[in-house]
């Protein structure tokens, strides 16, 4: 581990559309050093400032229409969705955007539209830190899930249900009309599958990843298992059943009780400001949501 500021916080003013368009090089390289940068004091009032700074930036969009993201989300803009729309009390746990499944973007903006009463920060959490840590404190984990990778199960109800953390549809996840099409696309991705009476849809992946190797040799915890073993638990779904090893095993508590420690004492809250925008490395960084009370608006965009 080292001593680098996290997040790294950019503070100025202006037009924050053309500082990133500007600054560009600049700004992937504190990316690259800090994992999180916090752009505070620019000029974003609303949803297209932020959507104009996500295009200042100059790199290709990955929408929440084409993604498996579970989550139920709103478009604001074909680029711009809320980040999750799971009830206030409801705390999203730390995870990678989108490790779950065989597609996931790179980076991920966030914007503060309105900031909530109390509560509501967003947690980041280093998780080659973690994962540095892992490999000494839990080594036979830690050498499991590089060599076997994890496989994901969750139910799809038929109709979003926004009182879920995962509560996106099949046919908004999988992009398709009927149940035939939704085979079609489920079978493309690798994944198996099982339609319950109520008509939803319980799918599992292949084994993903769940370690990731980046460009200078760090390995990071590039997964969604705390997020899955703590979070994934509405009337459909029981985190108990939700992750397992590559070859089928279960994993559990025990074997995640180490990651979820050591996750916990490295996290630093995001405390949200109005206006403030969030840039995260997806590939290095875990993020997720505290509850929180009154009115929360916090909007994303991620970048392919």
């Amino acid at each position: 581990m080292t001593d680098t500021e996290f997040p790294s916080i950019i503070a100025s003013g202006g037009d924050l559309s053309a500082f990133l368009s500007v600054n560009k090089q600049a700004v992937d390289a504190a990316l690259n050093s800090a994992g999180a940068l916090l752009f505070r004091g620019f000029e974003v009032p609303d949803p297209i400032a932020f959507d104009a700074a996500v295009n200042g930036y100059g790199e290709q969009g990955f929408t929440y229409e084409d993604s498996l993201s579970n989550a139920v989300r709103t478009n604001v803009t074909q680029r711009v969705f809320t980040a999750n729309e799971a009830p206030p009390t409801t705390e999203i746990f730390l995870h990678h955007e989108m490790a779950q499944t065989p597609l996931y973007p790179s980076k991920l903006f966030f914007y503060c539209e309105i900031a909530a009463a109390a509560g509501g920060a967003t947690p980041l959490c280093r998780s080659d830190w973690v994962f540095e840590r892992l490999q000494a404190e839990a080594p036979e984990f830690a050498a499991r899930c590089e060599a076997e990778g994890v496989r994901y199960t969750n139910v799809m109800p038929g109709d979003d249900d926004a009182g879920s953390g995962q509560g996106r549809s099949w046919r908004s996840t999988l992009s398709a009309k009927t149940p035939d099409a939704a085979e079609a696309r489920l079978q493309d991705l690798g994944y198996s599958w099982e339609w319950l009476e109520d008509g939803s849809l319980r799918a599992t992946t292949p084994a993903l990843p769940a370690v990731r190797v980046l460009d200078g040799g760090a390995r990071t915890f590039f997964n969604q298992l705390i997020a899955a073993f703590r979070g994934w638990s509405d009337s459909r779904n029981d985190p108990n059943k939700a992750v397992t090893f590559g070859d089928g095993t279960p994993i559990t508590a025990e074997n995640m009780a180490p990651a979820i420690r050591i996750a916990d004492e490295l996290t630093h809250d995001l405390a949200w400001r109005a206006g403030d925008v969030a840039l995260i490395d997806n590939f290095l960084v875990m993020h997720g949501r505290r509850p929180f009370e009154g009115r929360r608006r916090v909007l994303a965009s991620l970048i392919a």
